[in-house]
C-alpha cells in the first residue's frame, strides 16, 4: 500500500514563514515613517492602520482626498535588474502627487505587494523604498497586504500597488473654478521617465534596439537600467509649500497622457493653456526613446513626461515668489506658459514651438 500525503498551503507554493520573516524585515522602515497621529497607535502587523483623525479638528472644513496607483511594467526592469529599493519611490510619487493637485496634504499611505513567491529581503527592499518616498511626502506608512499567488506569477514575478488618503480645508481646495486667464504655467523638472509610459519605452530599447540593461550610454554617464530605474521626484511636499508662500491657483501631475492631457485636466471652459516646448530641453532619454524607435514627437508627447513632472498654475505676480520657493527647495522650475481664452481651440491645453536644443 502506498502512502499518500495530505495537501498543504506549503505544499501549494504559499509560505507563510516566509511572510512573517518579510514583516519583521520591513518594520524597521515603516516606523520611520511615522507622523505624531500614528504613533502608538498599533503598529505594523495589525488588521488594519490607525491614523488618530482628531488632528483634523484644526480644520474648519476638511475634505478628505483618495488616490490609487501602482508602478506599472517598471517594476519589470526592477526585477531584470535585482534592484528592488527604489520603485516604492515610483508608487509613492504617484499617489501623493495625484492627491496634492487638490492641495492636500498626504496623509497616509498603504500598500500592496503581490509575489510568486515570497522572498523576505526583496519584499522588504521594496517596502524600504515605499518608507523612504513617504518619509520625501511627509505622508505615514500605516500598513499593507503582501499577497503569495504560486501558479499565476513566477517565483521571481511581483506587482505593486497602493493608496493615500490626505485632506485640505474646503476654502483652500483647488481646481479649475480658480484658473484665470493671465495666470502663469510653471513648470517642474521631472527626475526622468518617472513611472509611465514604460511599455513603449521598454518596446523600443529591447525590442526595436535591442539594447541590455547594462549597456553603458554616454549620454547618460550610466547604464541604461540605471537611468529607466531613476525613481520619480515626489512633488508634494514642494506643491505644499507654494500654497503656504504663494498664491496657487492649481497643480497638474505629469502622468500617463502626457503634458497637454494632464494639463486640460485642470483648465476650466473658455481657457486654454498654452505650453512653449523652446522653454526646456527634454533629457537625454526622451531623445533616445524618440530616435531609436522612430515614434513621433506627437506620439512621445501623449505618452511621457517630456521633462516636466509636475504644474503649477499661478497668478502672474506671484511667479517670482513661486519659483523663488521652489529653488530654495531645489526644485529646477521655469515659466513655461500661461492661460488665454479659449477662442477656437478645440483643447484646453496645447504645447507650441521647438524644445531648446
Amino acid at each position: 500500500m502506498s502512502e499518500t500525503t495530505g495537501a498543504s498551503y506549503a505544499a501549494a507554493g504559499v509560505d507563510i514563514e516566509a511572510g512573517d520573516r518579510a514583516v519583521e524585515l520591513m518594520k524597521e522602515w515603516v516606523k520611520k515613517t511615522q507622523r505624531p497621529e500614528v504613533a502608538g497607535l498599533g503598529g505594523l502587523g495589525g488588521f488594519a492602520g490607525l491614523f488618530d483623525a482628531s488632528a483634523l479638528k484644526r480644520y474648519e472644513r476638511p475634505l478628505l482626498a483618495s488616490a490609487t496607483d501602482g508602478v506599472g511594467t517598471k517594476v519589470d526592469l526592477a526585477r531584470q535588474m535585482g534592484v528592488y529599493d527604489t520603485i516604492g519611490h515610483d508608487l509613492v510619487g504617484m499617489v501623493v502627487d495625484d492627491l496634492v493637485v487638490c492641495g492636500a496634504e498626504p496623509l497616509f499611505m498603504t500598500d500592496y505587494i503581490c509575489v510568486g513567491k515570497v522572498h523576505p529581503e526583496r519584499v522588504a527592499a521594496i517596502v524600504k523604498g515605499i518608507a523612504e518616498g513617504c518619509v520625501l511626502a511627509g505622508c505615514a506608512l500605516v500598513g499593507g497586504e503582501t499577497a503569495e499567488h504560486p501558479g499565476l506569477l513566477g517565483p521571481d514575478d511581483f506587482d505593486v500597488a497602493g493608496a493615500g488618503t490626505g485632506v485640505v480645508e474646503a476654502d483652500r481646495l483647488l481646481g479649475p473654478d480658480r484658473i484665470r486667464k493671465g495666470d502663469a504655467v510653471i513648470a517642474m523638472a521631472s527626475s526622468g521617465l518617472h513611472s509611465n509610459g514604460y511599455s513603449l519605452v521598454r518596446h523600443v530599447v529591447f525590442d526595436r534596439a535591442g539594447w541590455s540593461l547594462d549597456r553603458e550610454v554616454e549620454e547618460f554617464g550610466r547604464t541604461l537600467g540605471e537611468e529607466l530605474l531613476e525613481p520619480t521626484r515626489i512633488y508634494s511636499l514642494d506643491c505644499l509649500a507654494l500654497t503656504r508662500t504663494t498664491e496657487v491657483h492649481g497643480f497638474s501631475h505629469v502622468t500617463g497622457g502626457g503634458l497637454a492631457n494632464n494639463l486640460a485636466r485642470v483648465i476650466p471652459d473658455g481657457l486654454h493653456a498654452t505650453v512653449d516646448r523652446s522653454t526646456w530641453t527634454p533629457g537625454a532619454v526622451f531623445d533616445l526613446v524618440g530616435k531609436a524607435g522612430q515614434v513621433e514627437q506627437l506620439e512621445l508627447e501623449k505618452t511621457l513626461n517630456m521633462g516636466v513632472g509636475m504644474i503649477a498654475i499661478v497668478p502672474a505676480d506671484s511667479v517670482d515668489a513661486a519659483l523663488t520657493t521652489l529653488a530654495d527647495r531645489g526644485v529646477d522650475s521655469w515659466v513655461a506658459g500661461e492661460i488665454t481664452d479659449r477662442g477656437d481651440h478645440a483643447t484646453g491645453a496645447e504645447l507650441t514651438g521647438s524644445y531648446a536644443r
